[in-house]
């Protein structure tokens, strides 16, 4: 006996026999003896189109009015996956997000989880063997009462949030992958499936451009240490055995729990990168605030960030990066604040790529990155910027290089498959 949360995507439920196919994977589990909460996405292109009913009705539409648009695409698939469980004799019942509730933050559109009261769900389970539906991805703000979501890729946050209020002993994510791999199949064929990686080199792997897990999932797994399990609804439900010690997927848990920690743990890469360089500032104290103070008022996140100095001393180049859906509106701003900052020019450039290594095991090897470095200059790849962190560096190239960059990594840090 066991308590699972099952939590299913949107191409996972995009129509009606995927999700009598999802139903079936909960009846393995429930036939097995387990207690059963399952949490699901709109269906597949569903909340992309009322987004756009959003922005159509009108450009500068009220972001409480968009919640409650957006929201319903996982409040049908709640219900029909119910209707479905129920029609092949399993107890189950649909919840929406402020019926638990899970009480938010009242920031409409990316709202952040407060607390979740599971007591209601968990009495179901005893006295009535009810299999839980929930409506991923929404909440309800308790000063307001009004419905709020939790931003793209909010139903993997609201599953672990859940399996931590009720005490899971896993949080599964099925998905259209079968797993966390080496880096991505489609540029290395020879990457490999992970069987476990830690919370933290899945959560450096997630936000440096990997997109099988949202960020913040990984991180509310780490913060509760709740094992998360990343495997594919598309493998047959008949074909699992449910008893197994760990079938097909990758489990992302503590370090602690993997045997051998290998040095690097993946490759991931991003092309969503601009760069902007701010040229010949005056080398004194401020100008660094004058620079990224403007950006961050304008919620624009900075990545990587080089200085260059003059050889006589009082001029600096300044180096950074951002999003590539942010890159006008930072270009903008800085040029709104030149008069403070004091810059000759700026230089920009959207043709980057942002390719990262990943790894625990970094923390006691000397080495790793010169030996990337090393490489990539055999390759005649050029490095525009570095940054480096515990178990993680992370370099700037031109974006046409992306794919042979990775691939050369890939390959000499031994991840290609055996």
């Amino acid at each position: 006996m066991g308590r699972l949360v099952m939590k299913f995507g949107g191409t996972s439920v995009a129509n009606i026999d995927r999700i009598r196919n999802v139903a079936q994977h909960v009846k393995r589990e429930v036939d097995a003896g387990h207690e059963v909460a399952v949490v699901v996405s709109a269906m597949s292109g569903k909340t992309n189109e009322l987004v756009a009913w959003c922005t159509d009705a009108s450009p500068m539409h009220d972001a409480r009015e968009y919640d409650a648009v957006v929201a319903s695409g996982e409040q049908v698939t709640s219900g029909l996956l119910a209707i479905v469980l129920q029609g092949i004799g399993i107890q189950a019942r649909s919840w929406q997000g402020w019926q638990i509730p899970i009480k938010t933050s009242d920031a409409h559109a990316s709202a952040r989880i407060l607390d979740i009261d599971g007591t209601e769900i968990v009495t179901r389970f005893k006295e009535r063997k009810e299999v839980a539906v929930i409506a991923g991805f929404q909440g309800i703000n308790p000063d307001t009462g009004r419905i709020t979501t939790l931003g793209r890729g909010g139903s993997d946050t609201s599953a672990v949030a859940i399996a931590a209020a009720l005490k899971a002993d896993r949080c599964d994510i099925y998905t259209d992958v079968d797993g966390v791999y080496t880096t991505d199949p489609r540029v290395v064929p020879k990457a490999r499936r992970l069987d476990k990686i830690a919370f933290e080199d899945m959560l450096e792997l997630a936000s440096q451009g990997a997109k099988v897990l949202q960020v913040r999932s990984v991180e509310l797994g780490m913060v509760h240490n709740m094992p998360i399990f990343v495997r594919s609804s598309f493998d047959k439900p008949e074909d699992i055995d449910p008893h197994a010690n760990q079938p097909p997927g990758t489990l992302i848990c503590s370090e602690e729990e993997i045997m051998e920690m290998h040095v690097v743990t993946g490759i991931a890469f991003s092309k969503d990168e601009a760069q902007i360089s701010v040229r010949q500032i005056e080398d004194k104290p401020g100008v660094a605030a004058a620079i990224f103070g403007p950006l961050a008022d304008a919620n624009i996140n900075v990545d990587m960030i080089v200085q260059n100095v003059s050889e006589d001393g009082k001029t600096t180049d300044l180096t950074f990066t951002v999003p590539a859906s942010d890159y006008n509106r930072a270009k903008d701003t800085i040029t709104a604040a030149k008069a403070k900052i004091g810059y000759a020019r700026v230089d920009t450039a959207t043709d980057v790529a942002k390719v990262s290594v990943i790894g625990s095991g970094m923390r006691s090897h000397a080495g790793v990155a010169a030996k990337a470095f090393k490489a990539l200059a055999d390759r005649n790849i050029n490095i525009r910027a570095i940054t480096t962190s515990e178990i993680k560096f992370s370099v700037l190239i031109d974006a046409a290089y992306t794919e042979l960059a990775v691939r050369t990594l890939h390959t000499l840090y031994g991840l290609d498959q055996a």
